[in-house]
């Protein structure tokens, strides 16, 4: 009788083990979609942050040179399909790309072909600081850039 109720006790432990495995091994299959999922959930924020409105450079230094005049005319209009509109004066100067990756923490622009100052914009820039309302970037290299862009 003892060995009965030994052989059930181990064969109970051993259900408890599987369970706890195949959970483990249902998790292990179910977190890659999940991660997927929020990294998705993470680009739509921000192509929604930047396309909802347009924005300005309130603050635009090269080195410790204040620069933010030379785009005092410009506004840009940022689109879902990763294009955007620099806009001098109220006429699109220039269509460019742009992109955004939340997990780098990294935004990137290329207007081919600008001239000063819309070149500047143009390469990957590290996101400092940023709300839904503005982004503070830096872009190191041969010279430092650091940009403010505010929503309007």
């Amino acid at each position: 009788m003892l060995e009965k109720q030994v052989t059930i006790f181990i064969l109970w432990c051993l259900s408890l083990t599987m369970k706890t495995l195949l959970s483990f091994i249902l998790i292990l299959l179910i977190l890659p979609g999940c991660e997927k999922a929020i990294e998705k959930a993470q680009e739509d924020a921000i192509v929604r942050a930047m396309t909802d409105g347009q924005w300005k450079i309130t603050s635009f230094k090269v080195n410790s040179t204040d620069i933010t005049s030379s785009f005092s005319t410009y506004k840009f209009q940022y689109y879902s399909n990763k294009t955007v509109d620099a806009i001098n004066n109220g006429t699109v100067e220039k269509t460019g790309t742009w992109d955004g990756d939340a997990a780098t923490m990294t935004t990137s622009a290329n207007f081919t072909g600008a001239v000063s100052p819309l070149s500047l914009i143009n390469g990957s820039w590290h996101i400092d600081n940023s709300s839904w309302t503005y982004v503070v970037a830096t872009q190191a290299g041969a010279e430092t850039k650091t940009m403010r862009l505010d929503k309007l």
